[in-house]
């Protein structure tokens, strides 16, 4: 378990959610202030990866199988995740595991804002 988790399992409660909004919140931020393209750069990262399907669903609301921190990781590539940690200032160890709980709800709202388009198959 990352420091992240730990964080977020000690705040149970009200404070433990105000926390888990406020890394969503601020993540759309987040991934606009790198080289990643922001939201829709993630997902098009993400389909190039093989995981349109993925993305797919979350964009229209229906149920998919969750990605690993791992497979995502893996998607974004070394340099990506550096950049990430270094915002947070966390152990780039631990942005897949905050990418994988808060990026299906991003990439959610973020297509119904009309600032994500779906990937092309």
């Amino acid at each position: 378990m990352g420091l992240f988790d730990s964080i977020t399992n000690a705040l149970k409660g009200p404070l433990g959610q105000m926390v888990e909004s406020e890394v969503a919140q601020m993540l759309p931020g987040v991934l606009a202030q790198t080289n990643l393209g922001g939201v829709q750069g993630i997902v098009n990262q993400l389909q190039q990866a093989g995981m349109g399907a993925h993305v797919q669903a979350w964009i229209n609301g229906t149920e998919a199988p969750a990605l690993t921190p791992d497979m995502i990781t893996a998607a974004l590539g070394a340099p990506q995740v550096q950049q990430l940690a270094q915002h947070y200032g966390i152990d780039p160890s631990m942005i897949g595991g905050l990418l994988a709980q808060h990026l299906p709800g991003v990439v959610a709202k973020a297509a119904q804002d009309g600032d994500v388009t779906a990937p092309q198959s």
